[in-house]
């Protein structure tokens, strides 16, 4: 039998390995994506600075857009579509929720939702809508029904659920004022059918709409500073 002797003076190589991560080799999965939605920062009603600009900003926006959107909906065009059952007016009432829903959205602050809404109303009042300052009103209770959809959630949840509740709740407020202003002399079937359509229009335009242009604007980069800047950046790293 023979032997190989390792020859005096030299040194046995061996190629450094590196240690396998314990949590992989129990198997131990890696930390999870954060679930569900980012709260604002503590205290919740600690409003900051760039919280009470980039809403006023929002509320302005949406004001101005709002003055646009008066023409058509008080067009020949829309009265024309719902001609026969006027309920179907309610398909278009859905746009004029979107403020206080893309605001509560962004801010995720107590007050938010109505104070985008009511601000946006106002805008569109000076610059000269249909409505004057009946419109205010309007603007304050469609706020204070997102603003309610949020606080059921306790501003802790903001996704398409939320919004979309949001989107819905803005609607049955305005809708009650408006069986005793401008849809008094309606049936009270027709009154019910007008808020039951724009219950749905608000869930699908103001509501999941207004999730889709929060989003957009956080892919966007305009969201930064905020929880909806922040799911995008986490969500994308995964």
């Amino acid at each position: 039998m023979s032997t190989t002797n390792t020859p005096a003076g030299s040194a046995e190589t061996t190629t450094p390995t590196t240690p396998a991560d314990p949590a992989a080799s129990a198997g131990v999965p890696s930390a999870p994506a954060r679930r569900g939605s980012i709260r604002a920062t503590a205290p919740l009603f600690g409003w900051r600075t760039v919280d009470l600009l980039t809403v006023t900003f929002l509320a302005v926006a949406f004001g101005v857009a709002y003055w646009g959107y008066d023409a058509f909906y008080n067009s020949p065009f829309v009265s024309g579509l719902s001609f026969g059952f006027q309920p179907l007016w309610g398909l278009f009432a859905g746009p004029w929720f979107l403020a206080g829903v893309v605001g509560g959205l962004v801010i995720r602050r107590p007050g938010a939702a109505l104070f985008c809404e009511f601000v946006a109303a106002l805008v569109a009042m000076l610059i000269g809508n249909t409505y004057g300052a009946s419109g205010l009103l309007s603007g304050l209770l469609q706020g204070l029904g997102a603003e309610a959809a949020f606080l059921v959630f306790g501003y802790g949840a903001f996704g398409l659920g939320a919004a979309v509740f949001a989107g819905a709740l803005a609607a049955p407020l305005e809708a009650v004022y408006e069986w005793f202003t401008w849809t008094k002399d309606w049936s009270f079937g027709w009154k019910l059918a007008y808020g039951a359509i724009m219950v749905v229009s608000g869930a699908v335009v103001a509501g999941a709409g207004g999730w889709a242009l929060t989003k957009a604007l956080a892919r966007a980069g305009g969201l930064g500073a905020f929880p909806a800047g922040q799911e995008v950046r986490e969500r994308g790293a995964v």
